[in-house]
């Protein structure tokens, strides 16, 4: 199960980001890079420090552009060694980064519906679907694109949303996880670690809950704890 909890590593620099690695060792294995750190000095080096020692990478990059410019975004990407990389849901950004994907183990992943956007965000934004039907659309769209997985919420209901978007073998990556009691921030469809998992979600992002606890090892051990209790529901 620790296999499946995904570390967000949104720290203020590399070096705030390697001490949480190096505090983290040996409890989790796989961490995510996102917009926090892919602009700081030497995340070229932590990448790679990461995936010598073993661990795997979530790229967080959120792709979207013309086709042509996703490809090889996502080819550099695969060079890179990274186990995960995230691209908007849109039928040509999917279509795009599969192809500049090529036979590279990586798996690529849609950003349906941001989690820290509801209904009402999205009627603001001109969206004329809610961020359920949404999601599911998206879900189709991704696994007829030949995606291996999307991002979507736990308030999503991973296992019903494969159902209703008829997409069995779909990965669902699940951010937005707050272990109970704890506060939402600013996403607004969440769900606690064994909910997410009792509900189908493949992996778990969680950043915050653990990169901002006073003991960040035992908040990611009790996270762990709870996502197995979630598995024997």
């Amino acid at each position: 199960m620790a296999e499946r909890l995904i570390v967000a590593l949104d720290l203020p620099d590399i070096e705030a980001a390697e001490a949480m690695v190096d505090h983290l060792d040996g409890v989790v294995s796989f961490f995510k890079i996102g917009l926090w750190l892919a602009f700081a000095r030497g995340v070229d080096g932590l990448i790679e420090r990461l995936i010598a020692d073993g661990n795997r990478v979530f790229l967080d990059a959120k792709m979207h552009d013309i086709g042509e410019t996703v490809a090889g975004g996502v080819a550099r990407a695969a060079e890179r060694g990274v186990s995960f990389l995230t691209v908007h849901a849109e039928p040509e950004v999917m279509r795009a980064a599969v192809r500049g994907r090529g036979s590279a183990p990586m798996r690529i992943l849609a950003v349906t519906v941001l989690t820290s956007l509801g209904d009402a965000e999205l009627a603001a934004m001109g969206y004329r679907l809610s961020a359920r039907a949404l999601v599911a659309m998206r879900a189709r769209q991704a696994a007829e694109c030949g995606m291996d997985g999307i991002i979507a919420s736990a308030a999503d209901n991973p296992e019903a949303l494969r159902k209703e978007a008829d997409t069995p073998g779909l990965m669902i990556v699940t951010p937005g996880i707050r272990p109970a009691g704890s506060e939402m921030n600013d996403h607004r469809r969440s769900a606690t670690p064994a909910a997410a998992i009792a509900n189908g979600a493949d992996y778990l992002v969680v950043g915050r809950p653990i990169t901002g606890a006073a003991d960040p090892r035992s908040s990611a051990a009790r996270i762990i704890a709870e996502m197995k209790e979630g598995a024997e529901r």
